[in-house]
């Protein structure tokens, strides 16, 4: 199996993601295998921020290290009340960074996940 990489990029230009599907479908259409690729964008550094926040990364690194679980085993493991880890890992699967799957168990489905900052164009004198 390969490797599952969630690529989160903040401040790129979003024709950089459009050029990027748009060699998967030139690929695909030729028959060429394409590489999966998971991604998510976000506008600047406060809006990642805002979403992976240091209390939700300690809940993806709990995941990674122990599986999958159900929030209510999560929130034991972390010692978080079963209401704020709750709304933590909606928001985690809002921005696909967890899965739920059919028993209800949560899980940190990729290997590693890489934040790509672009700082913003300096503006002209």
């Amino acid at each position: 199996m390969s490797e599952r990489i969630l690529n989160v990029k903040v401040g790129e230009p979003l024709a950089a993601s459009f050029t990027l599907a748009s060699a998967t479908l030139e690929a695909l259409e030729q028959g060429k295998p394409a590489t999966p690729y998971f991604g998510i964008g976000f506008s600047d550094v406060g809006q990642l921020f805002s979403v992976f926040t240091p209390k939700r990364w300690d809940l993806l690194a709990v995941l990674r290290e122990l599986g999958p679980m159900t929030i209510a085993e999560l929130a034991r493991q972390v010692s978080r009340d079963y209401k704020n880890v709750h709304g933590d890992i909606e928001k985690l699967l809002e921005w696909h960074a967890v899965e739920k799957d059919e028993q209800g168990r949560i899980r940190a489905p990729y290997d590693e996940i890489v934040v790509d900052v672009h700082l913003p164009q300096r503006r002209a004198a």
